[in-house]
Parts: C-alpha cells; sequence; structure tokens
C-alpha cells in the first residue's frame, strides 16, 4: 500500500509531526500551502481563521506537486481550527476527490478536536476513513504522551 501524507501546519507543530511519521515510515509527503500567506500577529491570524472557519472559506492553495492516484493510503495532518480542520486542508478536501482511498486522520489541536473527523467524513465521500490520531500541544509542546504517538505510528506499519 502506497503511503502519502498530505499536511498543512501554520506553527509547524503539524509540520513536525509530519516529518516524525516520514522517518519513521518512509512515506512521501506533501505539505500544503496557501497562496496567500496568513499575515500579522498570532492572535490576529486565529481572529481571521476563526471567521473563514465559520464562513466556510477555502483559501486558495499552491499545487502539490504529486498525482494523488498513485497513493492507496493518505495521511491527513490536520490543525483544528475553531473545532474543525484549518480552511487550508478545507480547501484540498473539497478540490480532491479521496473516493477509494484510505484516509486516515492525524489531528493537532491545542484542546479538543472538536467535529474534525466528522467534517472529513463529510468532506472524502467514497473513501474509507479509518480511526486515526488526535494529538494535543501546549504551545508548541506535544501534550499528548509520546507512548502514544509512538503506538499510533507503529500500527500504521
Amino acid at each position: 500500500m502506497k503511503t502519502l501524507l498530505v499536511y498543512y501546519s501554520y506553527t509547524q507543530n503539524t509540520g513536525g509531526i509530519a516529518r516524525r511519521v516520514r522517518e519513521a515510515l518512509g512515506c512521501d509527503v506533501a505539505e500544503i500551502q496557501t497562496v496567500s500567506p496568513y499575515e500579522g500577529d498570532y492572535d490576529s491570524v486565529v481572529e481571521q481563521g476563526r471567521r473563514e472557519v465559520e464562513a466556510d472559506f477555502c483559501p486558495d492553495i499552491r499545487p502539490l506537486g504529486v498525482e494523488l492516484s498513485g497513493y492507496d493510503r493518505i495521511i491527513l495532518g490536520i490543525p483544528v481550527w475553531w473545532y474543525t480542520m484549518a480552511p487550508a486542508m478545507r480547501t484540498f478536501l473539497t478540490e480532491n476527490g479521496l473516493a477509494g482511498k484510505t484516509v486516515i486522520p492525524l489531528v493537532t489541536s491545542g484542546g479538543w478536536p472538536g467535529h474534525t473527523v466528522k467534517d472529513v467524513e463529510a468532506l472524502c465521500p467514497g473513501a474509507r476513513v479509518e480511526k486515526g490520531v488526535s494529538l494535543t500541544f501546549n504551545g508548541t509542546r506535544l501534550a499528548t504522551p509520546e507512548r502514544e504517538l509512538e503506538n499510533w505510528i507503529q500500527g500504521l506499519k
């Protein structure tokens, strides 16, 4: 089964976990990047993110540079913004049908994942969405026990 990890990361918490997964699995990785980067201090980006989530806004994203048809399994590195996925991940899922693929959510948050996984399921019709993992950060420090992350990664092998 060929695996691709697709992730978005504003603060690089999700990006750091994505690198760990890539090293452990040897899978391909693609980072979602918005065409117009978020600007301003953290609080202003959080407020912009809130407005975007409330409006179901999908920002333009850059091409990933990979052909999704070549992969059977897609791990989604998803930061939680206001109890759901970051708008850039919403754009990716809206623009790319993952029907017929196995999708595994890798959710990162500062507290509660909200309805992120249900939203992934809704945006991935025809895909098999498996149980993933939800990791909590305290700022830039992983608050979820390392063992939980390591066990999840081992289960992907």
